[in-house]
This record gives C-alpha cells, sequence and structure tokens, in this order.
C-alpha cells in the first residue's frame, strides 16, 4: 500500500522555523516530483513547493520563495520542507504529494491528478 505520512507541524511564533516531513513507503518513487501543498481553513489547497526526484530542481510559490526550502533524502524516502520566518498567514493543514509529473506543472494541475497524497499536518503560527 502507497502511503505518504507527514510529521513536524506544531505551534509557533511568527518569526520561527519549522520542518516538515513526508515519510513515503509501499513503493519506490523513483523519478516522481514529491512536493507540498497547503490548506488554510475554509480555503481550497494551495500549491507551495516541489522537488524533483534528483533535487536538483525545484518549484516554489512566490509567497514562500526565499523564506521555505523544499529537499529529499532518497536513501530515506523522506521529503522535508523548511519553514523559515514564518507568518501568521502561513498557518495551514501542510499536505505532501507524489507525482509522476514535473513539479514545474503542479501549481496549475488540478489537485485530482496527483497520484498520491498524505494524510496532512496542523501548522499553526501565531502573530
Amino acid at each position: 500500500q502507497v502511503q505518504l505520512v507527514e510529521s513536524g507541524g506544531g505551534l509557533v511564533q511568527a518569526g520561527d522555523s519549522l520542518r516538515l516531513s513526508c515519510a513515503a513507503s509501499g513503493r519506490t518513487f523513483r523519478n516522481w516530483t514529491m512536493g507540498w501543498f497547503r490548506q488554510p481553513l475554509g480555503q481550497d489547497r494551495a500549491f507551495v513547493a516541489a522537488v524533483s526526484w534528483s533535487g536538483t530542481s525545484t518549484y516554489y510559490a512566490d509567497s514562500v520563495k526565499g523564506r521555505f526550502t523544499v529537499s529529499r533524502d532518497n536513501a530515506r524516502n523522506t521529503m522535508y520542507l523548511q519553514m523559515n520566518s514564518l507568518k501568521a498567514e502561513d498557518t495551514a493543514v501542510y499536505y505532501c504529494a507524489a507525482d509522476s509529473t514535473s513539479g514545474s506543472i503542479w501549481p496549475a494541475l488540478p489537485r485530482r491528478n496527483l497520484e498520491v497524497w498524505g494524510q496532512g499536518t496542523l501548522v499553526t503560527v501565531t502573530s
């Protein structure tokens, strides 16, 4: 069974840092892109960041560029999202996803088209 499990969410103050992890199991994600989306309460799920299999290509939403860094450790089947200088507007449930498509198209790709999703982890940033 293919599974993605997020961890690392929590309650922090504005300006703090947090690192999310996404552990993959059940299959090999060789040559697959992995990435992060977030969904604030009452809003749609939005693209945050994505990383290619090799890790050499990364993609970010404008709202997080310069503050968030996405990376992956394929030996551990794990992807990370380092979030720095957190703001109240970063508050959301963060989901990881995996798919064979390029991360360059993920911002515009319908969410239902992505093959594998995690269950989400809540990040709350207080101002």
